[in-house]
């Protein structure tokens, strides 16, 4: 097994060698494994100091010098596959689906050839493509996929295509990545030619038979409905068929000289967290953000208003995978829009909040306590932020006829009750 991986990255049509990564130590150790990471030396010298989309992350700006790290640097976890993508992959190379540290490499190697975002490990597209000479090339109808919504994924697994088509994508659901040609068919995201696509999507699978997990994925896409008319970014339309919900991607975009590869890390890599489970306090979010992104206030305001519409609403699944940053050419760093939306408080498992304030965030957070956070974190006055959050309330006191022009049931939103007036109570008194 090799223990070396190259880094490559989208740019100007075409994918380019940027970076490698080799293990130092035990691969057996998984994430906890030292490595050596390097920029190529001609690439460094184009783009010294960048951390924008030239840089693995934007906290590993490009440089001559390598660095060493007793982990994986935090950027290349977010290339790894998790939840059912990983356990099918891991299956697929031989390992149980609860296998431990030791097959994360093994992960990495097949795993990482088509992820989320800009970069890729060019061993892995490598492989993936050796086991794709053979596999059906057709495209599927939206109506096709949904139809087969609960054994489509066994469909595309029985012929190596779910693994093909997910790699890098994280999350229970089974999800795929599909790209729309421009006669309305959907394809395997790496195996259609840049220049016939047309759209690109996520697509998330229903499984199981609890009830509790098909109404989460029944309210996603009103909850961003929801969403963008509380004011946050949201990305295009969710839509909803059968058991599959498709949902529009914002790491592509078409622009005038084809597709182009949004750079995106999650917020657990702009953090610098190397494993999973870890939760960082907002409060070092809204630290780095004021210091890289190109507005801070702005990117602030925005954080600290999901997290309101997280706690009113009942997203409590808000873990450091699901958020995230885009880095642009042009310098420019901001959050994502808005994903992984959704009631995760009829979770059967009772899932918990994971990242909270580093005070006055208990049951429930004081409002004017954390605008207080925000300003100490930051070190800016976010003259803006009080009134900001005051209109959001104002809003939010509309959610009961916002929710039903949006088709919530109002057993939903009635679980929420005691959370929406803690939070509407507190945004009084910012």
């Amino acid at each position: 097994m090799v223990n070396e991986v190259t880094i490559q990255r989208f740019t100007e049509k075409r994918w380019i060698d940027i970076a490698s990564v080799a293990l130092a130590g035990d691969p057996s150790k998984g994430l906890a494994t030292p490595t050596v990471t390097a920029y190529l030396i001609d690439y460094a010298i184009d783009n010294l100091d960048r951390r924008d989309a030239a840089a693995l992350s934007a906290g590993f700006p490009v440089q001559l010098d390598a660095r060493t790290s007793p982990r994986w640097p935090a950027f290349l976890v977010d290339l790894l596959p998790q939840g059912y993508g990983r356990a099918e992959l891991l299956q697929r190379l031989g390992h149980p689906a609860q296998a431990g540290p030791e097959a994360e490499w093994p992960l990495l190697l097949a795993g990482a050839g088509n992820p989320i975002g800009h970069l890729r490990v060019r061993e892995a597209f490598e492989w993936l493509c050796e086991r794709s000479d053979s596999l059906p090339s057709r495209g599927f109808s939206f109506d096709e996929i949904a139809a087969r919504s609960d054994d489509f994924v066994e469909f595309l697994a029985s012929h190596g295509l779910f693994v093909a088509g997910s790699s890098g994508v994280q999350g229970e659901w089974p999800k795929i990545l599909l790209t729309e040609d421009r006669d309305g068919l959907l394809h395997l995201d790496h195996a259609l030619p840049d220049e016939l696509a047309h759209r690109h999507w996520l697509v998330k699978f229903g499984r199981g038979t609890d009830p509790a997990l098909a109404r989460i994925l029944e309210l996603e896409a009103p909850y961003m409905r929801v969403a963008r008319r509380l004011g946050l970014r949201v990305h295009g339309d969710l839509i909803l068929r059968e058991r599959a919900l498709f949902i529009p991607r914002f790491d592509r975009r078409g622009g005038p000289t084809g597709v182009e590869r949004v750079a995106q890390e999650s917020i657990a890599s702009l953090c610098g967290i190397a494993e999973f489970g870890a939760a960082p306090s907002h409060n070092r979010v809204v630290r780095l953000l004021s210091h890289l992104a190109a507005n801070p206030e702005v990117e602030i305001l925005e954080y600290v208003r999901r997290d309101i519409v997280n706690v009113a609403l009942g997203n409590r699944d808000n873990h450091a995978r699901n958020s995230a940053v885009n880095r642009f050419e042009d310098g420019t760093l901001r959050l994502t829009p808005l994903f992984d939306f959704a009631p995760m408080m009829l979770h059967p498992d009772g899932i918990a909040r994971r990242m909270r304030w580093e005070r006055d965030d208990g049951g429930f957070p004081r409002w004017p306590s954390i605008v207080a956070q925000c300003r100490e974190a930051s070190g800016l006055p976010l003259a803006e932020l009080p009134v900001a959050l005051r209109e959001l309330g104002a809003h939010l006191a509309q959610l009961d006829s916002i929710a039903e022009d949006e088709s919530i049931p109002k057993d939903i939103l009635g679980r929420q009750n005691l959370a929406i007036a803690e939070t509407l109570a507190h945004l009084e008194a910012v």
